[in-house]
């Protein structure tokens, strides 16, 4: 299976210093190592739990098929003598690997299914070596393996803004229609490489349909087989509104609602004072025109400036007074169909429709780097730990415990992933899991890629579920905790 294999000029085999003179570092007779990834139980952590996501490319952009070659055999052996200015590739082992594995690499990683929600603290995958020549390279791609955490955080972070705002929605308008397009992913230029935007644009991409980050639904389309994952309206910033001239702003709105009068169209409107473009431009020299809209082609105002919420409010209050609202079945209020707000600068949902009795239906969210910048590998605790080795042809159970960090504790021997009889999911270590409860997928074996995920199928794992869509089950402890992730405090 290999819908997107990457060349194999682009899979260097001097990809990470770190794991080049550990090969000599295990102890003698060596015949299997094996490792785990999982994303840390941590006292007091914001997240119970994590999103499985993005293995499938980073196996295809650089594991799968022969990624060793007699040209970068060569190459890496110059580098690595330039780096550390004495010998220590180890240029034979690398060399059996091409002429008795045609280049590919003897690797097997077992994993959850992508999309699917595992509470942290459990195996998320596993790596081990298949011939036991090759023992170093379990650890040896830990390096890439571990840049994991990376989407895994940012469809975690996704995940529970949309908890959120489902949560909201369907407490003030009593449906969740709309609810894929509510937060729109304004990150691309928030971000610290176009690979970056890919897989965090991607990431993004398991629980909503709206993003303006092309990277995301590139990645989506090349390596997870969905020719459109996402959509976007056109939009004003401020260059094209500024560029008429601060007199002239109204014709600038203008020129946008008569450019696309039809679909809705964003405005951005706080290039000067969001208060007068709100009150006498949108909400009365150009009143008709926007009236004249439909809630298929609405127009959507969106401040970008001051505090968010106060902001939001006073917004939404001038519009009120211009265009009027009314109640829907929920008795919150909600201006006219042709008529919406985006509020892309910071998000805090309860001051909105809760304190002023507006429903979430007035309002679509943007985040930019909040989504995909603001985190790190400890957002989530990630890590990756060798928990088994072979050695003479008896098995071991290895572990860490340093006495200074008992939250770095590793667990034990072979590992796997089942559901208990309460219906939770727990770890089994030492080897003591049944084969047949196994939730862990044999996905890559020998450079070749045996499971290939379809986005439609990781959004069915990642959708939520009916007690999360549930409001009444959100207790004071979770709103807090909800109001810390959705102003960006994670």
């Amino acid at each position: 299976v290999n819908r997107a294999a990457t060349s194999s000029s682009e899979k260097s085999i001097a990809s990470c210093l770190k794991p080049i003179t550990h090969c000599n570092q295990y102890p003698p007779n060596v015949s299997n190592i094996y490792s785990y990834f999982e994303c840390r139980r941590k006292k007091g952590s914001q997240f119970s739990e994590v999103v499985f996501f993005g293995l499938q490319y980073l196996l295809k952009k650089y594991l799968i098929g022969q990624v060793v070659t007699e040209q970068k055999i060569q190459e890496a052996k110059l580098f690595f003598q330039m780096h550390f200015k004495q010998a220590v590739f180890n240029e034979e082992s690398w060399r059996k690997i091409l002429e008795k594995h045609d280049g590919r690499l003897p690797i097997r990683i077992k994993a959850v299914p992508e999309g699917r929600i595992i509470p942290r603290g459990n195996v998320l995958f596993t790596v081990e070596n298949t011939d036991p020549d090759f023992y170093w390279l379990t650890n040896y791609i830990e390096t890439m393996l571990v840049q994991m955490w990376y989407p895994i955080t940012v469809a975690t972070i996704s995940r529970e803004f949309k908890k959120i705002l489902a949560k909201h929605l369907k407490a003030t308008s009593g449906s969740l229609e709309g609810l894929d397009l509510k937060l729109h992913d304004f990150g691309y230029r928030g971000v610290s490489s176009q690979e970056s935007a890919a897989l965090g644009g991607a990431a993004h991409l398991v629980n909503f349909c709206s993003t303006d980050t092309v990277a995301g639904l590139l990645m989506a389309q090349r390596y997870y087989g969905c020719p459109m994952a996402g959509f976007s309206i056109p939009a004003a910033e401020h260059s094209t509104i500024i560029s008429w001239g601060r007199n002239r702003e109204k014709e600038a709105f203008e020129r946008v609602l008569e450019q696309f009068p039809s679909g809705p169209v964003a405005v951005v409107s706080d290039s000067y004072d969001i208060f007068n473009a709100c009150r006498n431009i949108w909400g009365d020299k150009l009143k008709e025109r926007v009236m004249e809209r439909s809630q298929d082609s609405c127009l959507i105002i969106r401040p970008d400036s001051g505090d968010p919420a106060e902001t939001l409010i006073e917004v939404i209050k001038i519009l009120e007074e211009c265009f009027g609202s009314s109640l829907n079945s929920m008795g919150y209020k909600v201006l006219p169909s042709y008529l919406r707000l985006i509020q892309g600068d910071g998000i805090d949902l309860s001051s909105v429709d809760e304190d002023e009795g507006w429903s979430a239906e007035n309002f679509f969210f943007g985040c930019g780097s909040a989504l995909l910048q603001k985190l790190n590998r400890d957002t989530l605790n990630c890590a990756f730990k060798c928990s088994y080795v072979e050695s003479n042809g008896k098995g071991m159970d290895v572990y860490k415990q340093p006495v200074t960090d008992p939250s770095k504790g590793s667990k034990r021997g072979r590992l796997s992933l089942r559901r208990n009889t309460d219906g939770l999911l727990e770890t089994i270590e030492r080897g003591a899991g049944k084969p047949e409860e196994d939730l862990l997928v044999t996905v890559f074996e020998n450079g070749s890629l045996l499971q290939d995920y379809s986005l439609e199928e990781i959004r069915k794992n990642a959708r939520l579920s009916d007690e999360e869509l549930n409001p009444i089950l959100y207790n004071h402890e979770q709103e807090l905790l909800h109001n810390r992730i959705i102003n960006g405090s994670h």
